[in-house]
């Protein structure tokens, strides 16, 4: 809801009041009283405000021609419009009502000796040469010629590379932007794939080193590998072997361009960088600074930083804070582990139980019966709490439930990515949670069934453990009684 300030700006502003509607356009470009930001509608008052302050000009002028006393005081107004202006996201504004006013009074400004020039002269050149705007350009071509702009699109862009050239060699607050979109533009792939080219049929590697100078992620990588005696090969198969002779010189310039090519989200260089830091000989050893290389590759999907990560959490288990102990561990034990790390099934064994075989658990039978139940429900007319329960017979049979676990769990939290988590704590802190790996397609078909039966429960629908238990005796005497009457006629 707008506040009382923002109504009464408003309320003056379409009154024609040439400051409200400046601070109208300035509560929709910062968000003041609560406003939501819309550069078009910013853009929208300020035209409003330039037209008004154009027309008091033009009326001040006297008979002869001259500019009046009082038109000289109209131009620091001006100037504040330009200003207001050239801060509005133009690219934001694009197909608003006030786009035209917008574009050419930011050619204006930018072709302008004013202050606001470098603003709008920044914003033109990303707008028009920025390569991941391909889409808006070719909208903007359309734009133009649907409007009969004197310029094409192609002049425009000229234009736009000169601002841009100019604002790289000047000393402004847009100054590094415009060398970061100059590089960009570099014609560079031409020149980076014959270096590499170079560096693979012919391990040239002054090839290899101008090739990582010039950006190439692959070739930095390469480079700190060779620098640090690692096996470029063996670091993509997810191991490195010891750097061994190596000094402390150069591990300093492996790290280096490791560093680079981490930056560029190579998951290998994250865990290149994990071994040198835990690397004895390299002065900037750091076992913290390891380990957050290890997990930055784990995140980015490394499988030996995934095991190695899940390995470690295992180990530190007793002093991890988590609600379920081992949780974590076994989240990136598993990524490994489908990933074919070999000493990863073992550990995972260790801190997931596996019940694979629903067939020799105890409540085959009674979930077979609920099976049936739940494929003729309606014609059983069960009501809702019965086929939960038949849910939950289907999930204990599935991963092997004690009694208790299969009253009591809550069925909607039971499944993470990899496993489910039987928690029942909340009525009997005694007993304590189970991690249980999910190793089929049936398994994960019946936690979905399940979830979705489950979306209309309430926490307390089903009644507390007495009344679950009285339930569960009804249920499973009626599943017996029905169908094992009818698998004894079939």
């Amino acid at each position: 809801m707008a506040s009382r300030e923002f109504l009464k700006i408003l309320q003056s502003a379409r009154l024609g009041d040439v400051s409200a509607q400046q601070n109208l356009a300035s509560a929709y470009l910062t968000g003041a009283f609560k406003t939501p930001i819309q550069p078009a509608n910013a853009l929208i008052w300020l035209e409003k405000s330039y037209l008004s302050i154009q027309n008091q000009i033009v009326s001040q002028l006297s008979p002869s021609g001259t500019e009046s006393p009082e038109q000289d005081h109209a131009y620091p107004e001006i100037l504040g419009i330009l200003a207001q202006i050239s801060a509005v996201p133009l690219e934001q504004t694009f197909n608003s009502p006030a786009f035209a006013f917008g574009w050419e009074s930011f050619w204006s400004l930018a072709k302008a000796n004013v202050d606001p020039s470098y603003a709008a002269q920044w914003q033109l050149a990303e707008l028009l040469l920025d390569p991941k705007k391909k889409d808006l350009h070719i909208e903007l071509t359309a734009w133009l010629l649907k409007h009969e702009s004197a310029a094409d699109f192609a002049s425009l862009q000229k234009t736009a590379k000169e601002f841009l050239l100019s604002l790289a060699e000047a000393e402004t607050p847009f100054t590094n932007s415009a060398k970061e979109l100059l590089i960009k533009l570099q014609p560079k792939d031409e020149a980076l794939s014959s270096l590499w080219n170079a560096w693979i049929a012919e391990k040239n590697e002054v090839a290899l080193m101008q090739a990582a100078e010039l950006g190439l992620t692959i070739a930095k990588l390469t480079l700190g590998l060779r620098l640090a005696q690692f096996n470029e090969t063996e670091s993509a198969g997810q191991n490195l072997g010891e750097p061994a002779g190596r000094s402390n010189a150069s591990l300093k310039k492996a790290a280096y361009w490791l560093e680079l090519a981490a930056k560029d989200g190579d998951r290998d260089a994250w865990f290149a960088l994990g071994e040198i830091y835990r690397r004895p000989q390299f002065s900037g050893y750091n076992a913290a600074e390891s380990d957050r290389c290890f997990d930055r590759a784990a995140d980015l999907g490394h499988a030996q930083a995934q095991y190695r990560r899940g390995a470690n959490l295992w180990r530190k288990r007793e002093k991890v804070e988590e609600k379920v102990r081992g949780l974590q561990a076994s989240y990136w034990v598993w990524q490994a582990h489908q990933q074919g790390v070999p000493e990863a099934k073992e550990l995972l064994g260790k801190i997931l139980e596996n019940v694979s075989n629903p067939k020799t658990n105890d409540w085959y039978e009674l979930a077979t019966f609920a099976e049936e139940a739940l494929n003729h429900h309606a014609e059983h007319k069960l009501d809702l709490d019965w086929i939960w329960l038949c849910h939950r017979l289907i999930i204990a049979n599935q991963f092997n439930l004690s009694k208790a676990e299969l009253l009591l769990c809550d069925v909607g939290q039971l499944q993470h990515e990899h496993c489910v988590v039987v928690d029942i704590r909340h009525e009997l802190p005694k007993i304590l949670p189970r991690l249980i790996q999910i190793d089929t397609t049936q398994q994960r078909r019946s936690l979905l069934a399940a979830g979705k039966a489950f979306v209309a429960n309430e926490s307390d629908q089903e009644g507390n453990l007495r009344q679950r238990r009285y339930r569960f005796d009804r249920v499973t005497e009626w599943l017996k009684t029905t169908f094992s009457k009818d698998q004894a006629l079939a």
